[in-house]
């Protein structure tokens, strides 16, 4: 079907998108496409697809021939070469054809399997290898996994259209051909999808016209007429310039690139942006390779998100940006301590003059060529005007998750000439993550699997513990609750205090970070073991020395996991344990933390698993993540859904039910 835009809305119906049971449908062939006719295009997996359409365990070689599309002849010779090479046995039966089968059942029994719904746009995965959950993380979204044990979970993709408008490609072909590299075999319906798709991404133009003024361009005067006319108006386009050509209102960019995504048509933005006055600074710390392909595909593009995990280096690679970028820079974070970390970092890995550096937040105010805010201070209007006069030759968004929550959108609207952001986790559990890509720039990253094997990050060793009520009163005060007093109980489950307990003892040698959600429950741990906690309510000062304390590797506190009230503040003596509400989610560099418990989250939020996770993912050292969750409550559910958005990036996620 053509709308009149002239864009292709083929599959976007209910009835051609929605097959009408759950069979792959009759575009999904019995097996592969049919091989050259040699008996050397019979490989093992081949005969192994031959097996599965055939749904027993041997075959005939009239059989394999159907399936894969070849002469009787042809397949005999080959199996009789699968035969020769010791992949295959025959067996002979008396008055029946002669039948085929693995020498090796489990190669059968653990392959990798894939199938295709391609009117729905969903791909199952079971055992899916490394390469392949790579590349489908390119183009698809994970949307549920099955199973705990490592090499027997079955993964659920779908391609919605935001995954193909970011898909880290230079055209449509590259990105079929990823597609193609996964799939049993080519989907026409499909593959038209996404093209239309890819189209649809590359519509709207915005770029500076000769005189300095922003026009937005359209492919073809319909989509000028029929979408821009409809979803923009006199705030967003001062006037026309030609049937597929507007004068766009500067102040309102940001909503007309808004306005068109949620219309279905993002735009790309290559306008000509002042860099600001110059900025004299030099990296001084070595890139791995992957951070110098980030930086180098960024500076192609212009924008950008850099996704990695904690560990991987974004922020030395943001460092590297701004060196290479060379104008104003405006760096964008959600909390004051990320703003004196941030100064440190770049204190430690470039040759900036401090006096170069401000730092611009709730107790300092100050523009410098490199300036550093909180989300919160540069979305104010009172502020927000100084922001938006300086030419900014850089906006970083740090966390840029937070560009979308609704107290934060305003700094969107800041405009520069590049725009990079910073996440390990660019989701929301709204699914607004896509535009987070719509207002900074697609994702540039590397493969969290790829960084685990190279041993730039260490891999975490996550497991869920489910933890029963310490009596039956407890459970029986879950049972009569509802709503968010029920999550509360099961959250605050008095078990926990001695799970937790256990699991410090066991790892002794470590230093621990124990996560909450709820603060009496935080206060009601850190008493118990005699450790301090770190809140939104702890001044900024006492947080700070708490941190700092913690990162401290000298000599050890004597409160910490012994009972004893927790020392003063007075003293240099380093922290082994810290229990941590929210603020210890985000962006805190805590380098040495070797252990994380998680006593309690977000109901299940996915980034704020990963973020927790993330305290312990460094170079070197045993990482460990353990989630308690109370056994028969939501909360199991929560915390599996937590540690997907982790098993999707590689992590291995093990279950363990905790003794009563």
């Amino acid at each position: 079907m053509t709308d009149d835009t002239g864009d292709s809305d083929a599959g976007d119906t209910p009835s051609d998108d929605t097959p009408s049971d759950d069979t792959p449908s009759d575009d999904t062939p019995a097996a592969a496409a049919p091989p050259d006719d040699a008996p050397e295009s019979l490989s093992l997996d081949r005969f192994h697809e031959a097996l599965e359409a055939e749904e027993r365990p041997l075959a005939t070689a009239s059989e394999v021939a159907r399936r894969l599309g070849t002469t009787q002849s042809v397949a005999r010779d080959a199996l009789a070469a699968l035969v020769d090479r010791g992949d295959v046995d025959r067996l002979d039966v008396e008055s029946d054809p002669v039948v085929f089968y693995p020498t090796d059942w489990g190669r059968l029994a653990t392959r990798e399997r894939v199938v295709t719904f391609p009117k729905r746009r969903e791909i199952v995965v079971d055992r899916p290898t490394q390469f392949t959950r790579a590349r489908l993380s390119q183009f698809a979204h994970l949307v549920d996994t099955t199973g705990t044990d490592p090499g027997t979970r079955g993964y659920l993709y779908r391609i919605r259209q935001e995954d193909v408008w970011a898909a880290p490609f230079d055209d449509a072909d590259a990105l079929i051909a990823s597609l193609r590299s996964v799939l049993p075999r080519r989907y026409d319906h499909l593959e038209g999808w996404i093209r239309d798709q890819w189209r649809r991404a590359h519509r709207f133009r915005l770029y500076t016209h000769q005189d300095g003024y922003v026009v937005l361009r359209a492919a073809s005067e319909s989509l000028m007429g029929n979408v821009a006319d409809q979803h923009l108006d006199t705030d967003h386009l001062r006037a026309p310039i030609s049937e597929t050509e507007a004068w766009v209102n500067e102040d309102a960019v940001a909503e007309v690139k808004r306005a068109l995504y949620d219309a279905g048509y993002p735009v790309q933005d290559d306008r000509d942006l002042d860099v600001g006055d110059p900025v004299d600074v030099d990296l001084t710390t070595d890139l791995r390779p992957y951070q110098e392909t980030w930086v180098e595909t960024f500076l192609e593009r212009r924008s950008g998100v850099y996704v990695g995990p904690p560990g991987s280096g974004k922020t030395v690679a943001a460092i590297a940006t701004i060196a290479a970028v060379g104008g104003e820079t405006l760096i964008l974070v959600p909390s004051r301590e990320l703003a004196e970390q941030w100064r440190e970092e770049l204190l430690a890995h470039s040759t900036v003059d401090p006096a170069d550096i401000g730092l611009y937040h709730g107790g300092r105010k100050e523009i410098r060529p490199i300036t550093i805010a909180t989300y919160q201070i540069a979305g104010m209007d009172r502020h927000r005007s100084l922001f938006d006069s300086r030419k900014w030759g850089l906006i970083c968004f740090d966390e840029a998750h937070h560009v979308t929550a609704p107290v934060y959108s305003r700094t969107a609207e800041l405009q520069s000439k590049h725009r990079l952001g910073l996440s390990a986790t660019p989701v929301r559990e709204t699914g607004s993550e896509e535009e987070i890509y719509t207002l900074i720039g697609q994702p540039i990253g590397a493969d969290w699997d790829e960084l685990f094997e190279a041993g730039f990050v260490q891999e975490p060793e996550v497991e869920i513990r489910y933890v029963p009520w310490r009596d039956e009163l407890a459970r029986n005060e879950y049972a009569s609750a509802d709503g968010r007093e029920r999550r509360r109980l099961a959250a605050e489950n008095p078990a926990k205090i001695e799970e937790i307990r256990y699991l410090l003892a066991a790892h002794r040698d470590k230093k621990a970070l124990v996560f909450i959600e709820f603060l009496d429950q935080g206060k009601a741990i850190a008493d118990a073991l005699g450790v301090p906690f770190v809140s939104g309510e702890t001044p900024h000062y006492e947080r700070a020395e708490l941190f700092r304390r913690f990162r401290d590797d000298g000599a050890r506190s004597s409160a910490g996991r012994d009972g004893d009230a927790p020392d003063g503040l007075g003293t240099s003596d380093a922290i082994d344990t810290l229990v941590v509400s929210r603020v210890g989610d985000e962006g805190i560099d805590l380098p040495n933390a070797e252990l994380a418990i998680v006593a309690s989250g977000l109901g299940g939020s996915r980034r704020q698993g990963a973020q927790r996770a993330g305290r312990t993912m460094r170079p070197t050292g045993s990482a460990l993540v353990y989630v308690l969750a109370t056994r028969g409550s939501s909360e199991e559910e929560f915390a599996q859904r937590q540690m997907r958005h982790l098993a999707r990036k590689g992590v291995r996620v093990r279950e363990t039910n905790v003794a009563e």
